[in-house]
């Protein structure tokens, strides 16, 4: 498995907006097992993005994806910045595979 774990700031005021933004555009994408976005319970302009996918490569694919392209262009003018990023390998857990 492929894990990743990232830190989005928002524009001032615009989290909520582009929290929804990327949750539209993953409800089909091949080879995720699990993608949370989560609010940063201390910034009020934060989200973090937990990924795990079953390889780098559907990863990779899936940033060719009609829809995920579509959510990538609409939340670009809402995002600030980006913060802490990791690539991680998950061993499991609750609703993923061992």
């Amino acid at each position: 498995m492929y894990g990743l774990i990232g830190e989005i700031k928002a524009q001032p005021g615009q989290r909520d907006a582009l929290a929804a933004i990327l949750l539209e555009g993953t409800a089909e994408m091949p080879g995720c097992l699990n993608y949370v976005v989560a609010r940063d319970s201390t910034d009020a302009d934060t989200l973090w993005i937990t990924e795990v996918w079953d390889s780098r490569d559907s990863h990779s694919a899936s940033l060719q994806l009609p829809a995920v392209q579509a959510a990538i262009a609409k939340g670009r003018p809402l995002i600030a910045g980006f913060g802490s990023r990791a690539e991680t390998e998950p061993l499991g857990g609750a609703g993923l595979p061992r």
